[in-house]
């Protein structure tokens, strides 16, 4: 009785699971064997493996590795930071307001920051360096990028980081090692997970960027996530756009596996 009780709290779950993930993905997958026509065809897969379509993969890839490499350099400090602050929540409050602003708005701010007059260009004026074309360029997009993702970054390390336990930092260092040494075999294996987590939490969206390539690069950056929008809006080839889709979903499936966490059997 006890047990059919417990299957009931699983019903709304496997209903939020079946329509809102399996049968969107079903639906892609279905679209991506379509021609612009409506008819089967495995035309789509075989122009996925085209060198247009593989260059932007890679590009892509390149970008999102930039957006996270610096997301993680800024956010590991900053966390570790914020773990030894007597004003935590405080600091932890000003990290996670931002994402509470929509994200056009935010982008728009940054058009407005990063134009020939705008506070950038003001600021490069005064120092002596003079007006530069920062806007529509590979340094904005990923500028803004890694602002946008930077808080996503900071909260899972910052977890980890606040759940070590100070007393295997002390006996690290009382045995003689190094303030490296300490960090890098005592403080950064412990707190893997929290990078693994955030990890997965930029580089995954960061793949399928498509609105900051529009508004912040011109479209000089093209990702998988601006031309399934071009397919989908632009084009009107929803057969193309559902395949690259496909290979979008695998590859963040193949990311997290990747990145996850492994749990060791005790002997």
């Amino acid at each position: 009785m006890e047990s059919n009780n417990r299957a009931i709290y699983w019903v709304p779950y496997v209903l939020w699971i079946a329509l809102f993930v399996v049968a969107p993905i079903l639906l892609i997958v279905y679209y991506s064997f379509q021609g612009l026509d409506g008819e089967f065809t495995l035309a789509n897969y075989r122009n996925f493996f085209t060198p247009v379509y593989l260059t932007m993969t890679l590009s892509s890839f390149w970008y999102a590795f930039l957006i996270t490499l610096f997301c993680l350099l800024i956010a590991y400090p900053a966390a570790y930071f914020i773990t030894r602050s007597k004003y935590k929540q405080l600091l932890l409050l000003l990290i996670i307001l931002p994402s509470w602003v929509n994200l056009l708005l935010k982008a728009y701010a940054f058009l407005g920051i990063f134009s020939t007059y705008g506070a950038a260009n003001s600021f490069l004026e005064v120092v002596g360096i003079g007006a530069k074309q920062l806007l529509f360029t590979d340094f904005s997009f990923v500028f803004v990028s890694v602002y946008l993702f930077i808080p996503f970054m900071i909260l899972p390390i910052f977890n980890a980081l606040d759940k070590l336990n100070p007393a295997l930092v002390y006996a690290s260092r009382d045995l003689g090692a190094s303030s490296w040494t300490t960090f890098r075999k005592v403080v950064m294996p412990l707190t893997s997970s929290g990078v693994k987590a955030g990890i997965q939490a930029v580089f995954i969206p960061a793949l399928s960027l498509f609105m900051i390539t529009r508004l912040i690069a011109g479209n000089r950056v093209i990702t998988l996530g601006t031309a399934i929008e071009q397919h989908f809006l632009v084009t009107q080839d929803w057969g193309m756009g559902a395949t690259i889709a496909v290979f979008l979903i695998l590859i963040m499936v193949v990311i997290m596996i990747a990145t996850g966490t492994r749990k060791k059997g005790v002997m």
